[in-house]
């Protein structure tokens, strides 16, 4: 294989459409726009959604809902996740570091799924009334 010799794969290359061409190239007179109306003619579009006048959808259909922007800062641990981490100290950072939690989360909560057999000392965690009668039940604290 050479420089020179290189190809594109066959039938990779198409020529392009050239429209309004003379009618042998099957694509004179109207140019594949069809006869007269609003597409046919130059700049006759309209934009995306426009329905001839008539409310559009999007308009026509209730607003609804709210998705807080603030979500995406607060994540979950469970017990299960602490027991696997095995760690007596837990705080923010050492849940980034064990990639239980995003690099963006501020805050962070403790839910009670799983089981806790281990004292872990939360600092800077919250957690929910049953995680924490669980977490000192095993001899820990959340603080």
């Amino acid at each position: 294989m050479e420089l020179n010799t290189l190809k594109p794969a066959a039938g990779s290359k198409k020529p392009r459409r050239r429209v309004g061409r003379g009618i042998g190239s099957g694509l004179g007179k109207t140019a594949g726009r069809g006869h007269k109306g609003q597409k046919s003619r130059s700049g006759g579009f309209h934009k995306v959604g426009f329905e001839g006048g008539q409310m559009p959808l999007q308009r026509r259909l209730p607003k609804r809902g709210f998705k807080s922007q603030a979500l995406k800062f607060n994540a979950e641990v469970t017990l299960a996740d602490l027991q696997a981490l095995g760690q007596a100290e837990v705080d923010l950072l050492t849940l980034k570091q064990a990639g239980l939690v995003p690099q963006l989360a501020k805050k962070v909560k403790v839910i009670k799924t799983g089981e806790l057999s281990i004292a872990v000392k939360l600092t800077n965690v919250a957690a929910t009334a049953g995680a924490k009668a669980a977490i000192e039940a095993a001899g820990g604290s959340v603080a």
